[in-house]
């Protein structure tokens, strides 16, 4: 049980590393456009998160679980309020 916690902590760690790595070499004009597109990767996440958290193994899970839902809404609604705002750039004014 403890090897199986650090396996997934270490994984957990790499996986933020990689995600920053990525993250700061996108040029910033292609921000916007990412963050439309990982929406859907979003929803997978809030899907998955969903399902940790209501799993009945261990109070710390389910934590991890509520906080990754947490997250991965703010990731969401703020993806659609980028794209919106987006948007609002290309419509004409009156």
């Amino acid at each position: 049980m403890e090897s199986d916690f650090v396996s997934l902590l270490t994984i957990f760690v790499l996986a933020i590393f990689v995600g920053v790595y990525v993250i700061t070499k996108v040029p910033p004009t292609l921000h916007t456009p990412l963050t439309s597109g990982a929406n859907a990767i979003s929803g997978i996440t809030i899907v998955g998160a969903i399902l940790a958290a209501g799993v009945e193994h261990s109070l710390l899970i389910q934590v991890l679980g509520f906080v990754a839902v947490v997250f991965a809404m703010i990731n969401v609604v703020g993806g659609f309020m980028v794209t919106d705002r987006m948007l609002q750039m290309f419509k004409r004014k009156e």
